[in-house]
């Protein structure tokens, strides 16, 4: 008992001491691999750090009376993060194949993999690829449909850092290709990790100004401009690591102190359903497009910028824009009953999403993707309940039964969490059918 507590209080504190990869603080000489297989899933050890980050976020706000918490934009932010891990740890590295592919077949010179010039030319390299990724992502109408995910939050924290699209990095990769020309495999799959997970920690309001740190790199302060919606802030602040780029591209736009930034997009989509906020923008563009009446008008809609009409520069014009100046956030109120529900079934989701990590209980594909889909399926309804959609309840009673129906005993290790949910589907399912026919007898009398 003891060895395995020692042993798990190790795995954690080993985590913590991998906090300094969230700002690149990283020895490129333990960093460096001859085969990608050996890069490790740096993306998976600074989750716990970040965690811990996200905490310290929250007092410091409190303790400054600036404190925005709100449960349902956070679990509707861990939701798309929940989808997007999932997808990535179920294809295990597999969007790298046409960047392997390309290397050892068709690389113009190999750059030694074991030399720290290769490691600083990768950090570059990745981060300029980066900013035509992300230009691209807002100035492509349907890569703009999946990245508004990421913008899709009215708060400006950082877990909406976590918030990103389930296709976006399948649609974007082909921007990173060049790069197989001349840099191994192995420096691009662990680079292209630290570029990303940089940006985790940029997304905050507790940090105002870092002096002449601002210059080089991107910061707090520079992505908070980037999140905005008011009319100066849209298309600006592209840089991941480094905001050198906007400078020499011209989209670098400074804060504006006497101006408070409105967050989320132009449109608020008033939603905190994860599976409405992945695909209701693409539904959209695709609407748009077929009303338009000729097939050049039709073909543009989908690959010129978000706010191009007809006639108009691929980009749009500024006076047809929307400039938003004031917003008053979507907040619907639910019952104390129901906070508390749903805090104890994202906590379950959460649980058995972690699992995902440890290769041992969840060896199976199949078990895997069960679980994946009985995650997509409970943030769906969460997301339902918070809106206080009508048909909330059922669904949730749905996917209870279906739960139930499905359970089975696990291996002894996790026995006890396995009966928990058990119990736990039972009563939810119980609770839910109370609730649907009380509400029904109230409609009855009612009308």
């Amino acid at each position: 008992m003891n060895e395995t507590y020692n042993k798990n209080l190790y795995h954690y504190l080993g985590h913590l001491k991998d906090a300094g990869k969230l700002w690149y603080l990283i020895n490129p000489y333990e960093t460096t691999f001859e085969h990608h297989q050996d890069v490790p899933d740096y993306q998976q050890q600074v989750w716990l750090s970040f965690f811990i980050l996200i905490v310290l976020e929250h007092v410091i706000l409190f303790a400054k009376n600036e404190s925005s918490f709100r449960l349902n934009d956070h679990v509707t932010s861990l939701s798309h993060w929940i989808f997007q891990e999932s997808g990535r740890i179920f294809f295990r590295g597999v969007e790298y194949y046409a960047y392997i592919a390309i290397y050892e077949k068709y690389r113009l010179c190999s750059l030694a993999w074991d030399s720290p010039w290769t490691w600083y030319v990768t950090v570059i390299g990745v981060d300029f690829c980066y900013y035509w990724v992300h230009r691209a992502n807002h100035e492509v109408h349907f890569l703009w449909a999946q990245h508004q995910v990421h913008h899709s939050s009215e708060e400006f924290n950082l877990v909406v850092g976590l918030r990103q699209s389930v296709l976006q990095h399948w649609l974007s990769f082909a921007f990173y290709l060049p790069l197989a020309l001349f840099i191994p495999p192995s420096h691009f799959v662990a680079h292209h990790q630290f570029n990303l997970i940089y940006q985790l920690w940029i997304h905050t309001t507790v940090i105002k100004d870092l002096g002449p740190f601002e210059f080089i790199f991107n910061t707090p302060k520079h992505h908070r401009v980037h999140h905005g919606c008011n009319l100066y802030c849209l298309d600006k602040n592209y840089g991941g690591v480094l905001i050198v780029w906007d400078r020499l591209f011209g989209t670098f736009m400074e804060e504006r102190p006497k101006e408070d930034i409105i967050f989320g997009l132009v449109s608020s989509p008033n939603s905190f359903n994860p599976i409405y906020l992945q695909t209701f923008y693409t539904i959209a563009m695709i609407q748009r497009s077929l009303s338009m009446k000729s097939l050049n008008d039709k073909l543009a809609v989908i690959w010129k910028g978000p706010s191009w009409f007809p006639s108009a520069p691929r980009l749009g014009l500024d006076e047809f824009k929307i400039n938003v100046t004031h917003r008053t956030k979507y907040n619907p109120k639910i019952p104390s009953w129901k906070t508390i529900y749903i805090f104890i079934h994202f906590c379950m989701v959460f649980y058995c999403h972690i699992q995902l990590y440890d290769e041992k209980p969840y060896s199976s594909s199949i078990h895997a993707g069960t679980l994946i889909i009985n995650n997509i399926f409970a943030l769906t309804t969460i997301g339902l309940m918070f809106d206080n959609h009508k048909y909330a309840g059922t669904v949730e009673l749905v996917r209870c039964a279906i739960c139930i129906a499905m359970w089975k005993r696990d291996s002894q290790d996790v026995k006890f969490f396995n009966i928990f949910v058990l119990y736990a589907y039972i009563v939810s399912s119980c609770i839910w059918i109370v609730h649907i026919f009380t509400n029904r007898n109230q409609t009855c009398k009612s009308s």
